[in-house]
């Protein structure tokens, strides 16, 4: 406990397949999780994502500038502590049911987006693109970094490359 990491006992039986039951235990597990989404097979990565895009439609998308970077920034910080807590706990450092990760970095392509809902959806597809090709460095941060902050991070660049090909689109009139 002296490294201030989860204790291993409160692995669920099943670390590569944690139930709802043990997601639900904790308030920093159901953040982790995605408030249950990463617990959807397949692409748990995917469904964070979605959820990410429903959270910023009912809930973000009408914040001032400010506002949003403070929510970006408190929720990138909060990520590195559930991720870490979780992978800990899992005894697997970016377990594939930890998505709070895609939930940030959506909401960050989301702000810079063009309103609209094909707009959005263009930055979704690309997102997810990117977060799965994981070109460079987005696939170094993802091999070096195993701690909650190397959850988040890499996703974070996946999210600078979805909105640069964003713009690069939108400059080519491809997306409105």
């Amino acid at each position: 406990m002296a490294s201030g990491r989860a204790p291993r006992d409160s692995a669920p039986p099943n670390p590569e397949r944690p139930s709802a039951a043990w997601v639900f235990a904790r308030p920093e597990r159901i953040i982790a999780f995605g408030f249950g989404s990463g617990l959807i097979h397949p692409a748990p990565g995917t469904w964070g994502t979605l959820t990410g895009w429903l959270l910023w439609a009912l809930f973000l998308r009408g914040l001032p500038d400010a506002w949003m970077v403070a929510v970006l920034i408190v929720s990138f910080g909060l990520g590195c502590w559930v991720a870490q807590r979780c992978g800990d706990a899992l005894g697997i450092p970016d377990h594939g049911g930890i998505n709070w990760d895609e939930i940030v970095a959506i909401w960050l392509v989301l702000w810079l987006m063009p309103e609209g809902f094909w707009s959005q959806l263009a930055g979704v597809i690309l997102f997810r693109i990117f977060d799965i090709l994981k070109p460079p460095p987005v696939s170094v941060l993802d091999r070096r970094f195993k701690s909650g902050f190397g959850v988040m991070i890499d996703d974070i660049v996946a999210a600078l490359y979805a909105l640069l090909a964003a713009a690069i689109l939108i400059r080519l009139g491809v997306l409105p």
